[in-house]
């Protein structure tokens, strides 16, 4: 048996200190990155509206990038499509309304429909959402993720919250261990990128604290 450690990685623009301020800031592990600068390698952005969310991951995927949205586990995932194949739009904040990608099971699809383990790449996956059981395992050029409402930071405790009435997630929704599998979700939707992350929050208390953690 031989052991090896990776010393480096590619993802996120081979930035160790973007994963050690995610880790950081969601109170995963203690790092020494308490703070996230601009880092030429990779871009960090947060938008004011998911419509802006996602006309900017389109924008990056008509430029030639890799550029998918996804989405915390907060809106139930159909199990059939619509009695015309199209995509149920599951995920829904105000007038947005976008399906969750394709089951990989489901039946009665329209043609041109891609199932979840076609979806990241796909051209046709760009209108569909992904969750954390399609996204792990890709790496995106840009990835859009949308923060839901199933954690969130309190600041006048001081503390991270998991809130499972908010959550659809059944392998998690139930356990004890709540706060961290749904920490760990987001950890994995944020480190999708190769280049940039572009996060639009639910929570505007959980948004004032990802930004009070970023340097201009």
């Amino acid at each position: 048996i031989f052991e090896f450690e990776l010393e480096s990685q590619f993802r996120c623009g081979g930035s160790d200190g973007y994963l050690n301020w995610i880790d950081n800031t969601l109170n995963i592990r203690r790092t020494a990155n308490a703070l996230w600068t601009n880092d030429k390698n990779f871009e960090f952005k947060i938008y004011p509206s998911v419509e802006e969310l996602e006309e900017a991951i389109i924008q990056k995927n008509k430029e030639g990038n890799s550029a998918r949205l996804t989405a915390g586990f907060c809106w139930e995932w159909s199990k059939y499509p619509e009695s015309d194949g199209t995509l149920v739009k599951d995920v829904r904040i105000g007038n947005f309304e976008r399906p969750w990608n394709a089951r990989e099971n489901l039946t009665h699809l329209r043609p041109g429909i891609p199932k979840a383990q076609y979806w990241a790449y796909d051209p046709n996956g760009i209108g569909q959402i992904g969750c954390v059981y399609t996204a792990q395992g890709f790496e995106f050029d840009y990835v859009g993720v949308i923060f839901g409402n199933d954690l969130a930071y309190n600041p006048d405790r001081h503390i991270w919250e998991g809130r499972q009435e908010n959550s659809y997630d059944t392998q998690v929704k139930g356990s004890s261990d709540f706060l961290q599998l749904v920490k760990n979700t987001y950890r994995i939707l944020l480190s999708r990128g190769m280049k940039g992350c572009y996060v639009y929050f639910l929570n505007k208390e959980t948004e004032q604290f990802f930004r009070s953690r970023i340097v201009m």
